[in-house]
C-alpha cells in the first residue's frame, strides 16, 4: 500500500501544488462597456465577421453558450435579415426568452448572413464545435487586447454550477478584463 499524501509526487518525492494555485476561483464579474467595445473593435478590426455575429448576439440576447450555438437562422432572421425582437426557448429551463437585437448587432448578422449564405431553416452558427474548448482554442488564437492589460486567470472552464453567458467567457479567454477579483 503507498503512504505518500495525494499532494506529493510518486516519482519525485516533492510536494506537488494544486492546479489552481494562484488561481482565481468563484464567480467573475460582468463585463463593463469599456471591455465589450475592445472586443468588439478587435474583432471588426479583424474581419472576423462570423465571431462578431456571435458575440454581438451574445451580449444583446444573455443566453448560454449551448442556446446560442442550437439558434436557427428563422429565430433572429426569418425573412433574410436581423428583426428587432426575438424569441427563443432556453434549453436548461424551457422558458422562453424574448430579447431586441441593437442596430449593431443587426448589422453584424446582416453582414454574417450575408457573407455565409445561411438560409431561414439552417443553423445560425454551424461548426467549429459546440464544446468550450473548441471556443477557447479559437478564442485564444486571437491573442490578447494590446491595450488591456490580461489578468491571472485560470482558462479552465468554470464548474457546472458557475455556467453563465459566453460572452463572459469570451472575454475571459481574450484576457480582456483587467482585473477580475472574486466578491
Amino acid at each position: 500500500m503507498n503512504d505518500s499524501s495525494p499532494l506529493s509526487s510518486a516519482s519525485t518525492g516533492l510536494p506537488r501544488s494544486p492546479w489552481n494555485k494562484g488561481k482565481i476561483i468563484g464567480p467573475r464579474p460582468p463585463l463593463r462597456p469599456a471591455h465589450v467595445w475592445s472586443i468588439r473593435a478587435k474583432l471588426h478590426l479583424e474581419s472576423r465577421v462570423r465571431d462578431l455575429a456571435l458575440f454581438n448576439l451574445a451580449i444583446d440576447s444573455k443566453l448560454r453558450g449551448c442556446d446560442l450555438i442550437t439558434l436557427r437562422v428563422a429565430d433572429v432572421a426569418p425573412h433574410g435579415y436581423a428583426i428587432d425582437l426575438a424569441n427563443v426557448r432556453q434549453r436548461k429551463t424551457g422558458r422562453p426568452v424574448r430579447f431586441e437585437l441593437t442596430e449593431q448587432t443587426r448589422q453584424s448578422l446582416d453582414a454574417y448572413l450575408r457573407s455565409s449564405g445561411r438560409k431561414p431553416g439552417q443553423v445560425l452558427f454551424p461548426g467549429r464545435g459546440a464544446d468550450i474548448r473548441s471556443m477557447t482554442r479559437l478564442l485564444s488564437s486571437m491573442g490578447p487586447v494590446t491595450y488591456v492589460p490580461p489578468p491571472a486567470i485560470d482558462t479552465m472552464p468554470p464548474p457546472r454550477a458557475a455556467q453563465r453567458s459566453i460572452a463572459v467567457w469570451i472575454a475571459v479567454v481574450l484576457s480582456v478584463v483587467p482585473s477580475l477579483t472574486a466578491p
